[in-house]
């Protein structure tokens, strides 16, 4: 095995060697979790374990190196919070460019710098700048990689799950951990082994993508539009290339086609007039984009997340970030469970599921929606799409709204039956006696947010802090940044339970 370690970073039931009833547990523990997949997610992930002071292995396929072949290249507000929270955000906007505007099909601009939000805005930064500073941080945290390795089997029992891995000298190696995340990608090794299916269709084929330089500079950052048999977008990284991302209705082959910047050429100047005098490719694909999501993201005491778990189409710039988010979700609930702060573990642990698995579902609909829109060809579905990007200019609540999805502000989680309405809501970045409060969450636990004269002790598991205005309310926040309980008046007893089904802890 290589190992590169840093300095600590229809339903179907599960097949029988997974299944969490095995008789006896196997071997000693290697760490509390195992994560298969260095990405964006899995990164996350394991930074959030390890600061929150568990071991952590992360057992990825390719060698070390991050590559700049990426496909994501749009980082959403909702995503630039959780960076934020993560003391992340700051530095990856002065490496991105800013863009305050989303322009659709030529027709509709919708304004970006009304969402209330710190980061009222796209950036415009490729994966691997993401995956740069996630990586980084997850190194400093303690987590233990290993590249050039790839998993084999697993088994899970009611103590563990045992994975066994092969790596550069191809002798398999049994690792032992309390969890296992998968976070492999679209042909996610743990989801085969968890005997999940992964239905769905291809929405769009033979899409081409190239990194390439333009003798003409766009006068837009983000650059897209489509003529009915095409469409196209140009997007910049920064270092003098641009993402060229271009399809055809006249020119559907299979991904394995050969494909050259002609091609590529002939898309652009079809869905923009121009090519923008493209040279010099340092990378260029055919692939297809698929709608897939798994009808589980967890069985027993292993999770998917990411594109493991759901897979869409580019539309929207939302798959990178819905992986985060993801991640964002299920590592606080992973680490309250084995660091024994919940009443309750099984139900947190099964509320990762049941919070993102809607989400995923969303993205799928409104993603599939966008490229949809974008490839209508016949009258009617031209005037359709006519209709909707008018009624959107008209009714502004509804453009907001649509909006607010996309960046991921306006996602909320369920609750119970007569809470608070903020219930489930994502907090923004409130103004605190002690700071910003996305600074307070960068130590990875609750934050009780009480008003300026409440004195309450904030038990073991939550941070006490205050509003730096008049208001009366109290709000509990998880460390995702969503609101666990509310209240707009004392309410002691409510914070008692709040508290203790939270935390394990008043």
């Amino acid at each position: 095995m290589n190992d590169t370690m840093g300095s600590s970073g229809s339903t179907s039931s599960p097949t029988p060697e997974c299944s969490t009833n095995a008789p006896r547990p196997e071997g000693p523990l290697t760490s509390d979790v195992l994560v298969v997949g260095a990405g964006p997610t899995g990164l996350l992930l394991a930074g959030d374990l390890a600061a929150a002071g568990l071991s952590v292995t992360v057992a990825e396929r390719r060698p070390h190196g991050i590559s700049n072949m990426t496909r994501a290249f749009g980082v959403h507000a909702r995503t630039l919070e959780m960076l934020d929270a993560r003391g992340l955000a700051d530095e990856l906007v002065k490496r991105g460019r800013v863009m305050e505007q989303m322009n659709m099909f030529g027709r509709l601009t919708l304004d970006l710098t009304r969402l209330r939000t710190r980061f009222p805005y796209i950036l415009i930064a490729p994966q691997y700048e993401v995956e740069q500073l996630l990586e980084r941080r997850a190194r400093s945290e303690g987590v233990h990689f290993h590249y050039g390795t790839e998993l084999l089997n697993l088994r899970q029992d009611g103590q563990g799950v045992t994975a066994e891995l092969r790596g550069g000298d191809g002798e398999p190696v049994s690792v032992r951990a309390r969890y296992l995340v998968g976070t492999d990608g679209v042909r996610s090794r743990v989801r085969e082994e968890l005997g999940l299916p992964f239905p769905g269709v291809a929405v769009i084929r033979s899409m081409v993508l190239a990194d390439v330089r333009l003798t003409e500079e766009p006068e837009d950052i983000l650059t897209v539009n489509g003529s009915g048999d095409s469409f196209a977008l140009v997007a910049p990284f920064g270092d003098g290339y641009y993402r060229v991302m271009g399809w055809s209705r006249k020119r559907q082959v299979p991904d394995t086609a050969p494909v050259d910047l002609d091609e590529l050429r002939t898309i652009t100047r079809e869905a923009f007039g121009t090519d923008y005098g493209m040279h010099d490719a340092r990378w260029i694909s055919r692939f297809h984009s698929d709608e897939r999501q798994a009808p589980a993201y967890r069985v027993g005491r292993t999770f998917l997340a990411g594109d493991a778990a759901h897979v869409h189409s580019p539309a929207g710039g939302q798959g990178m970030n819905t992986g985060l988010q993801d991640a964002a979700n299920l590592s606080w609930k992973l680490a309250a469970a084995l660091r024994g702060r919940t009443i309750d573990a099984e139900a947190l642990l099964d509320s990762y599921q049941a919070e993102r698995h809607p989400v995923g579902a969303m993205v799928l609909r409104s993603s599939g929606a966008l490229v949809r829109l974008a490839m209508a060809h016949t009258p009617l579905q031209r005037a359709a799409r006519s209709a909707i990007t008018r009624f959107l200019k008209v009714v502004r609540p509804v453009a907001d709204k649509a909006i607010g999805m996309i960046s991921g502000l306006g996602i909320a989680y369920g609750a119970e039956r007569g809470s608070h309405p903020l219930t489930g809501r994502r907090v923004p970045d409130l103004e605190l006696a002690e700071g910003r409060l996305y600074e307070v969450l960068r130590r990875g636990e609750f934050v009780l947010v009480a008003p300026r004269d409440d004195r309450v002790a904030a038990p073991e598991g939550a941070i006490c802090a205050h509003w730096k205005s008049e208001r009366g309310s109290t709000l509990l926040v998880r460390p995702d940044g969503y609101v666990a309980w509310a209240s707009d008046r004392p309410d002691a007893p409510g914070l008692h339970a709040a508290l203790t089904g939270w935390t394990g802890r008043a």
